[in-house]
């Protein structure tokens, strides 16, 4: 299996793989079934074999149960791995009832998570999104003084506006900005992408396959217990306009042989060195395509096809991306 290629996070951050594994799908989702808890332990030591050393994972996933599997996981090779946590949601009964970023909160929030994962030092912490409900300068200022403290390395955002961003910029240095990105899912392009740019912030990509329409594999209708039919861009006349763009897709991936995850995967990967595709895996037997991913190349014609057919706008309806 071949190693990864490296980013750095911000401006003289640390060397990340440029692939991340997200750890979401190794704990339960909105109640859904517990994954095979070995099974998910194997990924991580096998995707840090691989050098893929970004685990991404929330406070909030699984109840904590995330941060524990990870801990389990890193436990003899903390050195290994670089951990991404996010902060700010609350749960209840495995369903979102609302957000909490005071700063008596947030320095609750890193004792909790040093605990569970086993370490002294969180690499990357991020709140999960900026509400409103308190002010950038202290959530942003609250994490800075756990850098101080030595259980924050690095801070991070998520989910954020561009003003938001640069403001949290000029109160502590941001390496890095997750958010979700896509052939379908372009809007940050207008503004929030070229701030991040600007101010030489990685990108930490997540929902490349946005939540499954660029897998080749969605048909219409979706079965009735499928998430994404509370969500405007999978329903009626919507999802078939956008299976429509997605079949260009399928065609060129089928040309290049491979798959149409791993050239939405692939094309992420090609925005610049500042763009790191998180993946989210909990099986072993995913990591070889996703690391295939991460070696595809596109032509001039290639990708100005896919730009083209996946346009800012083109495909439309909303997501809980767009909020």
């Amino acid at each position: 299996m071949k190693n990864i290629k490296q980013i750095q996070l911000g401006q003289n951050g640390p060397l990340v793989s440029k692939l991340g594994l997200g750890c979401m799908r190794m704990s339960s989702i909105w109640g859904g079934p517990m994954p095979d808890e070995t099974e998910s332990i194997a990924t991580i030591h096998e995707a840090l074999d691989s050098r893929i050393n970004f685990l991404n994972t929330g406070d909030f996933y699984g109840a904590g149960h995330n941060e524990m599997l990870i801990g389990k996981a890193i436990k003899s090779r903390r050195d290994d791995a670089f951990i991404s946590v996010k902060f700010g949601a609350i749960f209840h009964n495995g369903h979102p009832i609302g957000m909490d970023f005071r700063p008596v909160a947030i320095k609750n929030f890193i004792n909790y998570s040093l605990t569970r994962l086993g370490i002294e030092t969180i690499d990357l912490y991020q709140p999960c999104r900026m509400d409103g409900s308190v002010p950038v300068e202290d959530i942003i200022g609250t994490v800075a003084d756990l850098v101080k403290e030595g259980k924050v390395r690095h801070i991070g955002v998520s989910e954020i506006t561009a003003n938001q961003l640069r403001e949290a910029n000029s109160i502590y240095p941001i390496s890095a900005l997750e958010i979700g990105y896509s052939l379908a899912e372009r809007q940050i392009e207008i503004d929030l992408l070229p701030a991040a740019k600007e101010l030489n912030i990685a990108i930490v990509a997540f929902a490349n396959t946005a939540e499954g329409l660029l897998t080749g594999e969605m048909k219409t209708p979706l079965s009735e217990n499928a998430y994404q039919n509370h969500f405007s861009r999978f329903q009626g006349e919507n999802l078939v306009r956008n299976l429509e763009k997605v079949e260009v897709l399928k065609q060129l991936a089928s040309d290049k042989g491979y798959t149409p995850t791993q050239l939405a995967i692939a094309w992420v990967k090609e925005q610049g060195d500042l763009f790191m595709p998180l993946v989210s895996m909990s099986r072993r037997s995913r990591l070889p395509e996703n690391i295939t991913a991460m070696d595809i190349v596109f032509t001039p014609e290639e990708m100005n096809t896919l730009n083209t057919t996946f346009a800012v706008g083109a495909i439309v309806g909303g997501t809980y991306l767009q909020r």
